[in-house]
């Protein structure tokens, strides 16, 4: 009778690099991609901010930062959570759209004063200002854009990401 020798050294080694990607290994580097995801979906919210011309000053632009207290959108997959938001109020008025005046208000005073370049500065405390009559306007949709944009890359950062992993452990 023959015997047959069979080398399972390279099966061994396989199975050892499963346990230390499975041992928290993997965890960790799951992680890691999710919160650079998270900066990636910040470097595309404040693209779409600027391309499509959402404000006039710079404070909704910085203030979108990830896993800070009074976010305003939660994205989830899971369990997993990824807070990426902002802390100004008007940040989800100037997404979605908004009236100018509260229902049943056809006409309100806002007191400010005019630049010379066209924008309006609210001040309570001046003189003058001007009056806003009752209308929709219209929301910029840059969450729901960027979202769209990150979805798009998705299945190339997550194929790019994965053969790294499988790079890094079964190589």
């Amino acid at each position: 009778m023959a015997t047959v020798n069979v080398d399972v050294s390279e099966f061994r080694a396989f199975f050892q690099k499963m346990g230390k990607a499975a041992s928290g290994d993997f965890k960790r580097e799951m992680e890691l991609f999710l919160e650079g995801l998270g900066n990636e979906f910040l470097r595309i919210l404040q693209d779409e901010i600027v391309r499509r011309k959402v404000m006039d000053t710079r404070q909704l632009l910085a203030s979108f930062e990830k896993g800070e207290q009074g976010n305003v959108w939660e994205l989830s997959d899971g369990d997993l959570t990824l807070e990426v938001g902002t802390n100004v109020d008007y940040a989800s008025y100037v997404n979605d759209g908004h009236w100018t005046n509260p229902k049943g208000v056809q006409y309100r005073f806002v007191p400010g004063y005019w630049l010379d370049d066209g924008r309006f500065i609210y001040d309570p405390s001046a003189e003058g200002g001007m009056v806003l009559k009752q209308h929709w306007v219209e929301g910029k949709h840059y969450w729901e854009s960027a979202l769209r944009i990150l979805d798009k890359m998705m299945p190339d950062l997550l194929d790019a990401k994965l053969q790294t992993w499988l790079d890094e452990y079964f190589e």
